[in-house]
């Protein structure tokens, strides 16, 4: 089963059955990067959780009259997006937001909206990119919280080597991951610690 027809699915569950669990998973698997979507409308982080958070609410108070037209992933993206417009208009800073932001191409698209689980897969198959001993200067750096005297000393290199390795790996997965860095690393340090 595809991603989507797996996400509808799990959808189904939570509006013919209430199935909590299925509704935990999706809130789970793309509360983080709907927040970094919403960040492309609005600048405030808290605002951009509380708008997230709020969609969900929305999502799970009307899970029986929702009907949804091409599929899950499009809902969520198209709910965010119009719940941001919303906070925006209420704010009135409305016109500011698209003087400010009217030369920039703002692209929503489904396919940018990735669950933790595409986004553990982007972020492995962006490391496995990686020569093996920048991959592994990061990975100690990152997912194992070891300074750069640490990684220095388990390496056999100096402190100025690993910081050049540690460079290069972000460089790579900026490229590879956009936006998305920063939360693919706390989200994938999380479950590589649970693991």
């Amino acid at each position: 089963m595809d991603m989507n027809a797996e996400l509808d699915n799990l959808f189904r569950k939570v509006s013919f059955r209430d199935d909590q669990e299925a509704f935990k998973e999706l809130f789970f698997d793309f509360y983080p990067s709907l927040c970094v979507f919403a960040q492309r409308y609005i600048s405030s982080p808290e605002t951009c959780e509380d708008i997230v958070q709020d969609t969900f609410f929305h999502i799970w108070k009307n899970r029986k009259k929702i009907e949804i037209t091409s599929s899950f992933r499009n809902f969520l993206i198209t709910s965010v997006r119009n719940n941001c417009t919303d906070y925006l208009r209420k704010q009135t800073t409305r016109q500011s937001y698209a003087e400010k932001h009217n030369s920039q191409d703002i692209t929503d698209t489904p396919e940018e909206l990735y669950s933790i689980r595409e986004l553990e897969e982007m972020l492995y198959a962006a490391l496995n990119q990686l020569p093996e001993h920048v991959r592994r200067a990061f990975e100690m750096s990152r997912f194992e919280n070891m300074t750069y005297n640490q990684i220095a000393v388990e390496m056999s290199v100096s402190p100025k080597t690993v910081e050049a390795y540690i460079s290069k790996a972000l460089n790579l997965l900026r490229a590879e991951l956009k936006d998305y860095l920063p939360m693919v690393i706390i989200v994938c340090s999380y479950f590589l610690k649970r693991g």
